[in-house]
């Protein structure tokens, strides 16, 4: 169970990841200048960018919605979206 519960804590990860990366191409912006807007590292931006964090503190998620001008809600329901009703981190459904 708890190998589901961090392959899944992954995949939510990726998905929110690509789905950040996502608008801020459409912003035009630079993960340089995008970074020191919203006073995050660009490694860590790019990090969480390609999904490669093990999780994303809600600050940091709070900061980046921020930054890409979208309500931190906007982000986690495009998030359940590509994941499906189905997705759970729990295992309960």
């Amino acid at each position: 169970m708890q190998d589901n519960n961090k392959n899944a804590t992954i995949k939510l990860v990726k998905v929110i990841g690509e789905i950040i990366k996502k608008h801020r191409l459409e912003q035009n912006k630079t993960i340089y200048k995008i970074s020191a807007e919203c006073s995050i590292h660009k490694e860590t931006w790019r990090l969480i960018e390609n999904g490669l964090v093990n999780d994303i503190k809600i600050s940091s998620l709070w900061k980046i919605a921020e930054g890409l001008e979208i309500d931190i809600t906007d982000l986690l329901k495009e998030a359940k979206e590509v994941l499906g009703d189905g997705f759970t981190i729990s295992g309960l459904n």
